[in-house]
């Protein structure tokens, strides 16, 4: 089978790796790709959104599967375009069309979804310019900490989260008035503040089954101790510690069925990954945010412990018959540590030379900003490569990311040295 993966991060690297390993791949491509899917599979310098181009790439290599990494596609409506094209209608992809998108495309959305559903999560109100006064008088309704959200999709830096009730109406005005995330905070949704610690919780369906994923928790603070500005995430670890079984059963009796069986009941066709943003208050999951494709980094230590043929897992998506797969989990830990340009989620530099890379023996190398240029691989992002490794428990398998990590080398390159410090 000829498949496409569209994207061109570390997750997009992790879903070509795993795909590259079944024997019924015919031939792998990856739009734009990386310096890293290079070297498993045919890059196509398109763009993920442009999707006149996709169609002419995906006729040319005779492509029969198209699976979405990033969400912007996704709620561009790429698998509508895909829908509603003759030539184009019988080739599956995996990811939600256009309306299921919203999901993560819209948090008022999404928290009009929970709430109809039953499904925990804060207490929220959402506002626009039109009545920016009655959003100033909530907030004061409210205990600190603050947490304002753009609406829209603001490349994961859309949530502030403020202990002073001054700066907090500052904020809100900076986002409806003057755009601050643009369009994305045309409406700002206001959620009281949960105290618990995060993780993260993955979900695949075919729009009627479904298969829990192994749970994972990222770093998304750029600072040691979670401080700092939020980045895409500073690394991860798979499983968490704390999500035991009977947490686990109330995270699929209270928030998986409800969502899947909530999405049927409301006619939204979905197909693809569903990311559950989960929150543990005391010993119970509230729910954060929806994301309608695998979190990165979480998927690069996610899939590398489910040992499926990957083909035959997003084929029996695509046939509607996942409830045929039985899932196998590597029992072992795996734990991600992200290098990043330095500045990075600030202003960074790009194309410094990456050495060491042939270095590295005992993780597994996954390219997130990285580009070839005349055989040498040159960093192209904020986050630049991740190294995933497996141990008996995270440390184990940490202290294994880190010693790749000290064999690695750029200009300025920087990474957190306590992930998993809090567990």
């Amino acid at each position: 089978m000829n498949i496409l993966v569209l994207g061109s991060g570390g997750r997009e690297h992790t879903l070509a790796w795993k795909l590259k390993q079944s024997p019924k791949l015919s031939e792998l491509f990856v739009a734009p790709g990386n310096a890293g899917t290079a070297s498993i599979a045919t890059n196509l310098p398109l763009a993920v959104n442009d999707f006149q181009a996709i169609k002419t790439a995906v006729l040319n290599h005779r492509i029969e599967m198209v699976i979405v990494g990033p969400e912007d596609p996704l709620v561009n409506g790429i698998h509508d375009f895909f829908l509603e094209d003759a030539e184009l209608s019988q080739i599956p992809v995996i990811g939600p069309q256009k309306h299921a998108a919203t999901l993560e495309g819209s948090k008022e959305f999404a928290k009009e979804f929970m709430s109809r559903h039953n499904i925990p999560t804060a207490a929220y109100q959402s506002f626009t310019s039109e009545n920016l006064e009655e959003g100033l008088r909530f907030l004061e309704t409210l205990e600190p900490p603050y947490v304002l959200k753009a609406d829209g999709l603001a490349a994961g830096k859309g949530v502030l989260i403020l202990e002073d009730l001054d700066e907090a109406k500052k904020e809100l005005r900076n986002m409806l008035l003057d755009a601050k995330f643009g369009n994305a905070s045309a409406t700002v949704v206001i959620e009281e503040f949960l105290s618990g610690i995060e993780l993260s919780c993955f979900v695949l369906t075919d729009g009627q089954n479904y298969k829990v994923l192994p749970t994972a928790k990222d770093y998304k603070r750029i600072g040691e101790g979670d401080t700092g500005l939020n980045t895409g995430g500073m690394g991860a670890i798979s499983p968490v510690p704390f999500a035991d079984e009977s947490f686990m059963s109330k995270v699929l009796d209270r928030v998986v069925v409800p969502t899947v069986e909530g999405l049927q009941q409301d006619k939204i066709p979905y197909v693809g990954f569903i990311f559950i943003g989960l929150i543990k208050v005391g010993e119970d999951p509230y729910v954060i945010e929806y994301n309608v494709r695998m979190g990165d980094p979480e998927t690069e230590v996610v899939l590398p412990r489910i040992k499926n043929d990957f083909v035959s897992l997003f084929q029996a998506v695509a046939d509607g018959k996942l409830n045929e797969v039985a899932l196998e989990i590597d029992s072992r830990a795996a734990t991600t540590v992200m290098t990043v340009s330095g500045g990075y989620p600030e202003t960074y530099e790009k194309s410094k030379k990456i050495s060491g890379l042939e270095k590295i023996e005992d993780s597994i190398v996954f390219h997130a900003g990285t580009k070839l240029e005349n055989g040498q691989v040159l960093t192209n992002g904020g986050r630049v490569i991740a190294l995933t490794s497996f141990g008996a428990n995270f440390r184990e398998a940490l202290a294994i990311s880190y010693q790749s990590a000290e064999k690695l080398e750029f200009e300025k390159m920087y990474y957190r040295k306590d992930i998993g410090f809090d567990l």
